[in-house]
C-alpha cells in the first residue's frame, strides 16, 4: 500500500484520524514513510511533526493514543484516513475533536451528540478520578470502590428494566442515561478503557 501513496515533495501525505465507532473526524495531521511504516508495524497512529521536523507516537505524553482499525487512502493516493479507537480527547486543548469551533463572526463551541457524548462523559469522568474534587458525585462513587458502584449499575439496570416495561418513554431514556453514566464509572474504577468496548461492540457488527 505505502508505494501507491502520494508523497508531496517534503515527503508527507496528510492523515485524518476519524473516530471508528462514532464517525466523527479527530484531527489531520501529516505522515511521513516512517510514521506509516510505524503506524502499520504498533498498531497505533504516529504522525511527523512539520515544526519539529521529527515523527511523534500520539498520544506519548498525554496518554490518549489512537488505535488504529483499518487506513485508507483517497483516489488519488495524497490523502489518508485513519479509522481509529481514540484512548481519549484527540485534541490537545481536551475537547473531543480538534475540530470543535464554529467558522462564525464569533467562535462557538460545537455540542457534542451521539455516541460522541459517551467518549466526552468517559473523559470527564477520568479527570475525576484524578482530581477527586470535593462535592463531586463522580468523586463519592469512586472512593466507594468497585463494589458500591457495581451495585448502582445493577440498580439502575432494574430501574431501567422497570421504565421500560411501565414508564414512558422519557422516563426510560432519564434510566438510560443513568445506567449508562454508572457503567462508564465502573470502567474507570476497574480501569477498563472505553475504546476496548467500542472494539467488542464492532466485533459483534453484521
Amino acid at each position: 500500500m505505502a508505494s501507491e501513496i502520494s508523497i508531496d515533495d517534503k515527503g508527507l501525505v496528510p492523515a485524518i484520524a476519524q473516530d471508528a465507532f462514532t464517525g466523527r473526524v479527530l484531527m489531520i495531521a501529516y505522515m511521513n514513510d516512517e510514521a506509516i511504516e510505524k503506524t502499520v508495524q504498533t498498531g497505533q497512529v504516529w504522525f511527523y511533526s512539520r515544526s519539529r521536523q521529527e515523527i511523534w507516537h500520539k498520544g506519548e505524553t498525554s496518554g490518549n493514543f489512537l488505535d488504529v482499525r483499518s487506513i485508507q487512502m483517497d483516489c488519488d493516493g495524497d490523502a489518508l484516513l485513519l479509522q481509529v479507537y481514540p484512548h481519549g480527547p484527540a485534541c490537545h486543548t481536551g475537547n473531543s475533536s480538534c475540530f470543535y469551533q464554529e467558522l462564525d463572526n464569533e467562535v462557538e463551541l460545537v455540542q457534542q451528540s451521539g455516541a460522541g457524548i459517551l467518549q466526552e462523559l468517559a473523559g470527564v469522568i477520568h479527570q475525576r478520578n484524578l482530581d477527586r474534587p470535593e462535592g463531586s458525585y463522580t468523586t463519592k462513587l469512586l472512593e466507594d470502590g468497585t463494589g458500591s458502584i457495581a451495585q448502582k449499575v445493577v440498580e439502575e439496570a432494574g430501574e431501567t428494566v422497570v421504565a421500560a416495561l411501565s414508564e414512558s418513554k422519557e422516563r426510560l431514556a432519564s434510566e438510560t442515561a443513568d445506567l449508562l453514566y454508572h457503567t462508564l464509572v465502573l470502567l474507570e474504577e476497574t480501569q477498563v478503557p472505553l475504546e476496548q468496548v467500542w472494539k467488542e461492540l464492532d466485533a459483534r457488527r453484521g
